[in-house]
Order: C-alpha cells, then structure tokens, then sequence
C-alpha cells in the first residue's frame, strides 16, 4: 500500500510539474509585444458606415415620402412574428434596441443591410458593434427576404412619422 502511494504521487508530481512552465519565456514575449488590435474590416478605407455592408443602397430603395401602405401592413406583420420579441416599437430596450426613430438615426441602406445582413454587419460596423456591446445579444439573421425587409423598413418609417 506505502508502495502504491508514493508511487501515486510521484506520478501526480511528473504530471503538475509538466503543466504550466512550458514556454514562459514565449508568454512573456507575447505579453510584452502585444499588437494593435485589427480592424474587421477587410478594406476599412472601403467601408462606408452610413451604408453598411450588403447589397442596398439609397438608389435602390428609392425612397418617396409616401408610404405603400400595404408594405406596411406586410410589414407590421413579420414583425410581430420575427421581430417583436426582442423589439419594441418604443424607444425602450428589450432584447434588442427599441425601434422609435431608427429611420431618422440610421439610413435606409444600413437599416436594410442590417436586417438582411446583420452577420457581416456586426463584424465590420462600429454602430453595430457598439449594439452588440449595450444589448449583448447578436441579432441573428432572419433570412428575411427582400420584400420582407423592404415591409418591415416601411413599417419603421410609419412608426417614424412618415404617412
């Protein structure tokens, strides 16, 4: 029984002094050199943050100041089946930030490549990244088409003022 204790922390002693003096010296230099955070941005002189990354821009909305309000209701809609759970059309946070006067803080473009693209959009955007950071939810992508998208953008404007 002596023989198989000390034989058992003999064993334990090889293996704690394994662990942890690997490469102190490699720890060190990695502390004291540590480098400049990376942009996620692949090209960031190409990004454009009042647009976003995805396919939309303000041409190809092509915005009027009059609301289809068919859109709209469409719109009202897939929001209260994918979207309502985690935002309010309020001011107010729940999961995600409440939607009160989006349309007015962001541009049509980045609303768009967001709801459509939020994967990239989160990566790259610094507005997106700062979301992530209040909400601490990643919004995951609803595979929303891009009638769905353009609904649920008319039905944010309408809730923004616009008739």
């Amino acid at each position: 029984m002596k023989t198989i204790t000390v034989f058992a922390s003999i064993m334990i002693a090889a293996i704690f002094s394994s662990c942890g003096g690997e490469d102190k010296a490699k720890t060190e230099t990695a502390t004291t050199a540590q480098e400049e955070p990376k942009s996620m941005v692949a090209e960031p002189e190409k990004y454009d943050p009042k647009r976003g990354e995805g396919k939309y821009t303000e041409e190809l909305l092509a915005l009027t100041d009059k609301l289809n309000e068919e859109w709209v209701v469409s719109g009202e809609s897939i929001t209260n089946v994918k979207c309502a759970s985690c935002h309010k059309m309020t001011d107010e946070k729940l999961v995600g930030p409440g939607w009160k006067d989006v349309t007015k803080r962001r541009t049509g473009s980045w609303i768009m490549n967001f709801i459509t693209n939020p994967d990239p959009m989160i990566d790259k955007d610094p507005e997106a990244q700062a979301m992530l950071e209040l909400c601490l939810v990643r919004m995951p992508n609803q595979s929303l088409s891009d009638a769905e998208a353009r609904n649920i953008f008319e039905y944010m404007r309408r809730n923004d003022g616009v008739k």
